[in-house]
């Protein structure tokens, strides 16, 4: 028989579904090949096997209008793979298929094997004739087993050497692996057929999602300090020169490590898969095929290691996603490049903004991006609902209350469960304190305010040890005014207040207590939040000398509390009832420390003046001798002037001096002490029925 010297596809277009189609013409030629032996070991005719199964006439039909004819059996299979192969060289479209052989190293008979494993899905007719041709098993799919023989040609052929380059990477999956391996049947995974047959790529593909290079922006076009984008420049020609296949990059939740990664794997031409848990089945081939660069996202906490990412059927550069804390380990760390995503500064957060924003127009973009320190990601989020906001307003415009609404929404969804958020307000004339305590605090509103202009006007001897963040401690007894303070500190400065109480973060179970705090202190980092650390003694005592298991993990805790707040980039505030206990290396490492104490008399009148509603019938001299003889914390006034309110508002009349009285002898009962005040000092004057009388007995008096 003359050959043909003209490819015999090549006036077909050239697509990878086309190429598929061109498979599995091949493969299921292989199956008619097979029958047709069966039936002359059987003494049968070709035309029994088509009575047999009719639907096979139709594709041998369409075969016979695209073999050269005079070909013979023996000779059809090398001549569907050399007519395959010459047509996808003539080409140079992306085709899954030719790149399995490229790079993923799958012969053309594993492609075809790939094809038979998969036949069923495109035709369930092929699952009846496999059930057939492996009775009494009666599997729809095909056994590696039956496999091999379709691919054999009449050649002694052991299946395993078809199968096992297929199982390994993970492009077929054995569906009852318990059972004899000739008897395995063989399935390919849905991810991966798709993208055999042809099909646009999805964003569902592995667990975090597909993203094709055009998803993400140039490496130049990022918003970055320039050091590092430079280092990001040198990243693709590192990779492609074989000196580093995993880039580990570290960097909070809400920064903008997702878009850098993208864009590196857009720099070496390649798409991005996102694995956030464990691979799905084929993910490995998957990304071979779609030339996709396979990025893991690993949280971890304090002391946690993970290994390294291992994917079997893939051999690319690869992504690791990491934040802060937590470490890895494996043998894809001997070709790893690690960079950290440095903190934006107030420029970049201007530029982040403005393409946030997208052509919104902003009121003050300057002061919107040096208040709120948001990483970019964060930005984006904000932005759309800061426009979300102004468009309630039937206005353009965004403007700094805005983006104040968005990020408290922002807040809301991703720390409420961590923390509890405190309402701030009022101003600091609210608040009585001593004048040095008052002074202490107006150091902490400026320390606060300047935070990170603080740090571009510092001599060099502080070099990089500093960092923007600010750390108070406001010591003193309950009731003097701590958590009072952290309020309006975080109203003046419009910012948003979040408890956390130390006490209950503590856990009893080895490194729990790290993870926790971990995960609290961190993401009020990056939301930019006052965090207010409630009864920190409870973890900020000091060291004791280790004993036992107990003292050394409670050490640990400490130490690691003590670490965290050094490196802490955002605005912490800790209180605490005792400040004797408190370890001397932490208050060293505080910026500001605020000793609340009790209000003295006149400090005492003042808070009265504060609480008292502006109705009040309370004498003045009465007033003045409560705030002489009344030792009472802010807080206890606090509560004697809201009781008092309520009495007065149960009689209907305006709070009065023996309304007050009753408040604060009641206050003293709660405390377990004696009101200093003499009794029966203010008197209620009579009402109703008591009036009555006691103006008969006075009018019988007279009589008498």
């Amino acid at each position: 028989m003359e050959k043909p010297t003209a490819n015999a596809f090549q006036d077909l277009p050239c697509s990878a579904r086309q190429h598929f189609v061109l498979h599995l013409f091949a493969a299921i030629y292989r199956v008619l090949n097979h029958l047709r032996r069966l039936g002359e070991a059987g003494g049968e005719e070709l035309d029994v096997v088509f009575k047999r199964y009719p639907f096979l006439t139709g594709y041998f039909g369409e075969m016979l209008t695209i073999m050269p004819a005079g070909i013979t059996w023996e000779e059809a299979p090398a001549w569907w793979e050399r007519e395959i192969v010459g047509w996808e060289q003539q080409n140079d479209v992306d085709l899954p298929l030719r790149t399995l052989t490229e790079e993923g190293g799958v012969e053309f008979n594993g492609r075809l094997a790939l094809v038979l494993a998969g036949l069923v899905e495109e035709d369930s007719r092929f699952g009846t004739l496999f059930a057939t041709l492996q009775a009494p098993l009666g599997y729809r799919r095909p056994c590696l087993e039956l496999i091999g023989q379709l691919l054999m040609d009449g050649t002694t052929a052991d299946p395993w050497a078809t199968g096992r380059p297929l199982l390994s990477p993970g492009l077929v999956v054995a569906t009852n692996p318990d059972a004899p391996r000739s008897e395995w049947v063989l399935h390919v995974p849905a991810l991966l057929w798709d993208v055999i047959r042809g099909e646009a790529v999805t964003a569902g593909a592995g667990n975090g999602g597909y993203h094709p290079p055009e998803t993400f922006l140039p490496l130049a076009a990022l918003i970055l300090p320039e050091v590092f984008q430079a280092q990001l420049g040198k990243l693709p020609a590192l990779v492609q020169s074989g000196k580093a296949q995993t880039i580990i990059l570290r960097g909070s939740l809400g920064s903008e490590r997702l878009p850098v990664m993208g864009a590196i794997a857009r720099a070496l031409g390649r798409g991005m898969v996102l694995v956030e848990r464990a691979p799905p089945p084929g993910l490995g081939p998957f990304c071979t095929m779609t030339r996709a660069m396979p990025v893991f996202v690993y949280d971890l906490g304090p002391g946690e290691t993970a290994a390294g990412p291992q994917l079997a059927g893939y051999h690319g550069p690869a992504g690791i996603l990491l934040g802060e804390a937590g470490g890895l380990q494996g043998q894809a760390l001997a070709s790893a490049v690690t960079l950290t995503l440095p903190q934006s500064r107030a420029g970049e957060r201007r530029r982040q903004w403005q393409a946030a924003l997208n052509g919104h127009p902003a009121a003050d973009l300057a002061a919107i991006s040096e208040r709120f320190h948001l990483p970019g990601g964060y930005i984006r989020q904000a932005a759309t609902m800061a426009i979300a906001h102004a468009a309630l307003e039937d206005g353009d415009t965004v403007r700094l209350d805005h983006v104040q609404a968005a990020c408290r929404a922002l807040n809301r969804q991703l720390l409420d469960d961590l923390a509890a958020p405190l309402e701030s307000g009022g101003g600091w004339e609210q608040l009585v304190v001593s004048p040095i305590s008052a002074t202490k605090l107006y150091e902490l509103e400026r320390r606060c305010r300047h935070r990170e202009r603080l740090l571009e006007h510092l001599g060099p001897a502080f070099g990089r040890a500093h960092n923007c963040g600010v750390r108070a401690l406001f010591t003193g007894a309950s009731g003097t005014g701590k958590t009072l303070a952290a309020r309006i500190l975080a109203a003046e400065l419009g910012m948003d207040l979040y408890r956390v109480d130390l006490a209950a973060v503590v856990n009893k179970y080895i490194g729990e207590t790290e993870k926790n705090l971990h995960r609290v202190l961190s993401r009020a980092e990056e939301l930019d939040v006052i965090l207010l650390l409630d009864e920190g003694d409870a973890l900020l005592g000091g060291r004791t000398e280790v004993r036992s298991a107990n003292d050394r993990y409670a050490n640990l805790e400490t130490d690691y509390l003590l670490q965290r707040l050094e490196h802490y980039q955002g605005i912490v505030v800790v209180t605490t009832n005792a400040a004797e206990n408190i370890d001397s290396a932490f208050q060293r490492r505080m910026d500001v420390v605020v000793n609340f104490v009790a209000p003295q008399a006149e400090e005492r009148w003042r808070i009265w003046q504060l609480h008292l509603p502006e109705d009040h019938l309370v004498d003045h001299a009465c007033l003045e001798e409560v705030a002489v003889r009344c030792a009472i914390t802010g807080g206890q006034i606090r509560n004697a002037a809201l009781h008092a309110t309520l009495l007065a508002l149960d009689e209907g009349r305006p709070l009065a001096s023996w309304h007050l009285e009753e408040a604060i002898r009641s206050e003293y009962r709660k405390a377990g002490a004696t009101c200093p005040l003499p009794g029966g000092r203010f008197e209620q004057p009579a009402t109703g029925l008591e009036a009555f009388l006691d103006a008969f007995v006075t009018d019988s008096r007279q009589v008498m």
